[in-house]
């Protein structure tokens, strides 16, 4: 099921970012670079371990992981988290939590396209990527 979103992406749409990143607490000056940052994300597997690179000219990271399994995730505006992915059907759902709060993604294939629904409390954005 993963091999559905092994590839390399590229942001073509944001819907709602700005608002999601200040639901989460990000600074002005952080949510200004991630509001116009077009990142490609790498996903690809290795053996039992998925691997999300994200490429921007604002930060790279990258994320590793097993499917059901919790690791910790440093995010790039700052957050330590405690994350897990698992699947849900065809899409891959994300879940992080720090100081007692909680957000998700969901990762979906739409018409060859990858759609990210980010979700904090009753905030939702919506990021786009197309195969590079």
């Amino acid at each position: 099921m993963v091999d559905a979103f092994c590839a390399t992406w590229k942001l073509v749409d944001s819907q709602n970012f700005d608002e999601y990143m200040k639901a989460l607490g990000v600074g002005l000056a952080i949510r200004k670079v991630g509001n116009v940052t077009k990142p490609t994300i790498i996903i690809s597997q290795e053996g039992d371990k998925v691997v999300v690179k994200t490429q921007s000219t604002f930060k790279n990271t990258e994320i590793s992981f097993e499917l059901g399994v919790e690791f910790d995730e440093n995010t790039p505006d700052g957050r330590n988290c405690k994350s897990t992915v698992h699947q849900d059907g065809d899409k891959l759902v994300h879940v992080q939590k720090w100081d007692g709060k909680e957000t998700k993604f969901i990762r979906e294939i739409k018409d060859g396209k990858m759609v990210m629904t980010l979700i904090f409390g009753n905030v939702q954005a919506v990021r786009t990527y197309e195969k590079a």
